[in-house]
């Protein structure tokens, strides 16, 4: 127990570390560009008339409290770093006088269930077709599985997602092909209004879930092969053990610890997927956000955006490091 504290002690200061110098670089190179948020700001007010000198002085100093860019480079570091402890990016430049937390609140649950859904689907299919295809090996169904996984493993996403595009919303159009729900739907939880998630999500979710599966699929099929020759394996067959309980007890179990450490890290990077497939078909989440952002030189949307992505990501990686001895005794945490 006191080695496992250690152990949680030691990654809870790497992930600390991580996400500070994720944080610190994302505002080092959003800060050297030369867009200046507070002046962007007083040109959008003052282009549709004339104010004196001494109000737009006052707007500036004001601005400059609110964006955080009074004061010395240190200063405004630190100004930063206070925010950032309690989730305060500022307002938006786009979208002024919104916070970037709200417009990230709003975006984010969009993300989470498209993305997350998407990948934890791709995982289990892929690793369960992938443990039935390494195990029996002599199936010819599965054969015909692992040949489709494979010839569809290596085609981008993105062009998965404009052919079920063409297929489903021009070809035969029974699917929707933008946004997340039906215009003029109220938002709530009835079963109109998740329907209508549910259709929208159909097309952007499949074709994630058909280019993930390959990868897992191959994965799973090569780990399983390696483990099936295992003394343990060939001995409790040997044994007269069923072969499902050889299968799921002894085979899939020892070959699943590398692909929960894959989820893991799918699960933290799922932002990475989600900008062309928002862009796409449409989807308010954070990638279409963050284009958004880029374009209009809103780098205060652009830093909250990334900073979530960086957190994520190293939460990811943290959560492995802290299961992994959980779920693998022959792991020791040191």
């Amino acid at each position: 127990m006191q080695g496992y504290l250690i152990h949680l002690c030691q990654r809870l200061a790497q992930f600390a570390l991580v996400a500070f110098i994720g944080i610190n670089v994302t505002y080092a190179i959003t800060h050297a560009t030369p867009i200046d948020p507070v002046e962007q700001t007083i040109t959008a007010a003052t282009a549709f008339g004339t104010t004196s000198p001494e109000t737009i002085e006052m707007m500036r100093r004001s601005l400059q409290d609110l964006y955080g860019t009074g004061g010395d480079p240190l200063e405004q570091w630190l100004a930063f770093w206070r925010r950032i402890l309690v989730g305060d990016f500022g307002p938006s430049l786009s979208a002024f006088p919104t916070p970037v937390s709200t417009l990230i609140g709003r975006a984010l649950p969009w993300t989470l269930g498209l993305m997350a859904v998407s990948t934890l689907l791709a995982w289990g299919l892929g690793n369960l077709l992938g443990g039935l295809a390494g195990y029996y090996r002599d199936s010819r169904l599965l054969k015909v599985a692992g040949i489709a996984a494979m010839a569809v493993h290596p085609v981008p996403y993105y062009i998965v997602a404009f052919v079920l595009l063409i297929l489903f919303g021009f070809v035969w159009p029974v699917l929707p092909i933008t946004g997340a729900y039906a215009q003029g739907l109220q938002p709530g939880f009835n079963l109109d209004f998740i329907g209508s998630v549910l259709r929208h999500s159909l097309l952007p979710g499949l074709s994630l879930v058909l280019v993930g599966i390959g990868g897992w699929f191959m994965g799973m099929r090569s780990l399983v092969s390696n483990v099936v020759t295992e003394d343990y394996a060939v001995y409790a067959e040997l044994g007269g053990v069923r072969r499902r309980t050889i299968l799921s007890s002894y085979v899939m179990r020892n070959a699943l610890a590398p692909q929960v450490t894959g989820l893991a890290m799918s699960l933290g990077a799922i932002f990475n997927g989600a900008i062309i497939t928002e862009q796409v078909f449409g989807y308010p989440g954070l990638g279409s956000l963050l284009v958004a952002a880029v374009h209009a030189g809103d780098y205060s949307l652009v830093i909250g955006v990334t900073t979530i992505s960086i957190l994520a990501v190293s939460f990811a990686v943290l959560l492995v490091d802290l299961l992994y001895p959980l779920l693998d005794p022959r792991v020791q945490a040191r």
